[in-house]
């Protein structure tokens, strides 16, 4: 069996078939869990139940909600361009999931553990506003394409922070291998070696960034139902919609793991003695995913001007000087020296 899936070209098309479906599957079902965790953390916030209704305590309600989505009318405006619209929802849900190829859940545990890890992440990130924008031009209506508009701008603006951010953990980790990263973070003190002491206005910065970058609030500008009517899925309906939805959350994950990665040890245990595992990865995300949640439930949304302004004006030249401070840290090893030898023991 184990000559069939690793020497023949039928064995290891099926075994890479089965690889990425131990990925997606369970990724796909935790998000319907996440989707049920975020509504209960706004209802909690504002003071009444939230689902509660379908399965036991609610728990089946992203289900419910899935199952909704699916037997609707699939509604296609008249102008539209069919094939671009058509295609905006699997470009934009495609391109969320192929970049969890290279996420690590636990020491070894990777579809493909490459050396550019960070920069095919970052490439694959920046794709996905074609599928925002392909659906707002091809709804053949002027709100949803305002709305990719925006959307575009948006993402395009606050990639460049997230890029720099990056560099300053590659400096510090010599590596753009995540599982390197990952173990760059280890040693005897626990969670006090991770990259989240060291670096934690970059921490505040890529998190702020994320909720920019993904199209959550209060940077959910796209979708500013008082001012676009949706934005550039209003004219979307059943599935299709429901492909946008989750595309958006998993890249909503993605960016979940990648604070885990970058800054919070992964897969390591926050307390010396405890045994690493994947337990930690994902309890890690779900930790992240909570505040990504709580900023939803308690933020006012910001106007398109102050989006750009904090953008342009605070995070980029903020996160230039960062990047300056830690090559000039990991060069002369002031201050890094310092950290290491504290944390380590050196």
């Amino acid at each position: 069996m184990a000559d069939f899936f690793f020497n023949t070209n039928l064995g290891m098309l099926l075994l890479i078939i089965g690889q990425i479906l131990l990925v997606v599957v369970p990724l796909l079902i935790a998000l319907a869990f996440l989707m049920y965790a975020d509504r209960k953390v706004w209802a909690a916030v504002q003071m009444r139940r939230g689902p509660n209704v379908v399965g036991a305590f609610g728990l089946l309600q992203s289900f419910a909600d899935f199952g909704k989505y699916i037997v609707k009318e699939i509604v296609v405006p008249a102008g539209a361009d069919k094939a671009v619209f058509f295609m905006a929802p699997m470009v934009t849900l495609v391109m969320s999931l192929i970049a969890w190829a290279v996420i690590p859940f636990n020491d070894g545990w990777v579809l493909s553990n490459i050396n550019v890890a960070i920069l095919y992440v970052f490439a694959v990130s920046s794709l996905e506003v074609y599928g925002v924008i392909m659906g707002g031009w091809a709804s053949n209506s002027k709100y949803p394409f305002l709305g990719s508009l925006r959307s575009a701008a948006q993402m395009i603006s606050y990639e460049v922070s997230i890029g720099l951010i990056i560099v300053g953990i590659i400096i510090s980790s010599g590596s753009m291998n995540f599982s390197a990263i990952v173990e760059a973070q280890s040693g005897s003190y626990g969670l006090f070696n991770w990259f989240w002491l060291p670096h934690f206005p970059m921490l505040i910065l890529f998190f702020i960034s994320a909720l920019a970058e993904t199209n959550r609030p209060p940077f959910d500008l796209p979708e500013a139902e008082s001012e676009l009517v949706a934005g550039f899925q209003v004219e979307y309906s059943s599935t299709p919609f429901l492909l946008f939805m989750i595309g958006e959350l998993v890249a909503v994950v993605l960016m979940c793991a990648l604070i885990t990665l970058m800054f919070l040890g992964g897969w390591l245990s926050p307390i010396p003695g405890l045994p690493d595992g994947i337990f930690w990865m994902i309890a890690k995300i779900g930790f992240v995913f909570f505040f990504f949640a709580m900023v939803k439930a308690i933020t006012p949304r910001y106007r398109y001007d102050q989006l750009m302004r904090l953008g342009w004006k605070v995070f980029l030249p903020f996160s230039l000087i960062w990047v300056v401070f830690v090559a000039f840290a990991a060069k002369f090893g002031w201050f890094w020296g310092i950290y290491a030898r504290w944390t380590v023991g050196g």
